[in-house]
Formats: C-alpha cells, sequence, structure tokens
C-alpha cells in the first residue's frame, strides 16, 4: 500500500494536485474566451475591427489550447493519489466514487468538447446542420464545466478563484445579452427586405448607407 505521508509522495501529490488545480482554472477561462467569441461574431463570422480569417483562427486557437489544458487537467486529477478518480470516470459521467455528480458534469463537459472536434474535424464529410447542431454543444459544456469546477473544488468556492468564476460567468452574460440585443435590432431591417425589392429607388439608397 502506498504511503500518502511519505516526502516523496506527499510532494508528488501536492505537484498533481496544483496542477489539476491550475490547468482547471486555466481551461475554464479559455473556454470561456471561446464562447464569448462565437456569441460575437456575425454572420460573416467576424468581430468588429477584425476579418474573419483572424476570428476563426483566434477561436481554433484558444478552443485546442483549451482542450490542451483540460486534457492536462484529468490527466493530474486521474494521476493524483490523494483522491480516487478512475480513468474510466473521466470519459464515463456519474461513475466516480469521488464527487460522482460533480465530476460527472464536467465529464458531459468534456465528452461534448470532444464531440465537438471530432464533427469539426468531420466537417467536410457532414451535413451543415449537423454540424451545427453539434457545435451549438459547446455553449450546453460552458455551464456544465462551471458547475462542476464551483462544485467539486472547494478552492473556487471562496477567494481569488471565486472571482476568476464570476468574470467569466460574467463576462459570458454580457455577451449573451449583446447577441440578443444585436438579434433584436436585426429584425426590423428583416421586415424592410420586401418594401427595399418593391422600391428600386429606396434599394439604391440603403445600399449607400
Amino acid at each position: 500500500m502506498m504511503n500518502i505521508f511519505s516526502p516523496n509522495t506527499l510532494h508528488s501529490t501536492l505537484a498533481m494536485w496544483y496542477t489539476s488545480r491550475a490547468t482547471g482554472v486555466v481551461s475554464l477561462v479559455l473556454m470561456s474566451l471561446v464562447v464569448i467569441i462565437g456569441l460575437m461574431v456575425n454572420r460573416q463570422g467576424r468581430l468588429p475591427g477584425m476579418p474573419g480569417f483572424v476570428v476563426l483562427g483566434l477561436h481554433r486557437y484558444l478552443s485546442l489550447l483549451s482542450i490542451t489544458f483540460l486534457a492536462v487537467h484529468i490527466a493530474t486529477a486521474v494521476l493524483d493519489s490523494f483522491v480516487n478518480i478512475s480513468v474510466a470516470a473521466s470519459v464515463i459521467p456519474f461513475v466516480s466514487a469521488y464527487e460522482p455528480l460533480w465530476l460527472g458534469l464536467g465529464t458531459v463537459a468534456f465528452d461534448l468538447m470532444i464531440a465537438i472536434i471530432i464533427t469539426s474535424l468531420l466537417r467536410a464529410h457532414l451535413g451543415r446542420l449537423t454540424w451545427k447542431a453539434v457545435h451549438w454543444l459547446a455553449y450546453a459544456s460552458w455551464p456544465l464545466a462551471v458547475v462542476h469546477s464551483v462544485y467539486s473544488s472547494k478552492d473556487m468556492q471562496r477567494g481569488a478563484l471565486l472571482g476568476v468564476a464570476l468574470a467569466c460567468i460574467a463576462a459570458v452574460l454580457i455577451a449573451m445579452v449583446w447577441r440578443f440585443a444585436r438579434a433584436l435590432a436585426e429584425i426590423p431591417r428583416a421586415r424592410r427586405v420586401p418594401e427595399l425589392m418593391a422600391d428600386p429607388d429606396l434599394l439604391a439608397r440603403a445600399g449607400h448607407r
């Protein structure tokens, strides 16, 4: 039986613990940025003041970076001898002996992100509606990841790390409100399309605005 109180084992456990917590927090921040970018891009895939190819590259880079940190977070959590988290629990929700609910929600978020990555790699072979439906799961994985982060770790429930979690939540909510407001602003313009098409002069004036 491993003696968790031996100096070498204790140092290894602490290293795994700190690495798991740090990479989990970084992954949450990066995932929040990915969601914010997804909410703020327009129909042409652009952000204000940024061309489409830059936005696409940034979105992909942050997504892959988030997955990388998440993979390290999961690996170090499994290797940490202080708690019992099996390899199966990292991919199968709600089977962990330790905090099954909160870790299970994190597992669901991870599985959704894996589905998004796989379908993105196979995008050329999938229909647009199928790919888009799966891609929207990114927005479902984010709140699951937030709940998992806060309730599976006491460190995230107080102090600076709680502030990080609240800042991520606030930033995503602001992006959601901005996206909703922009969608409402576009509705009158959509309703004017028949009117514009029926009046060539009005259509010409609208095109020069």
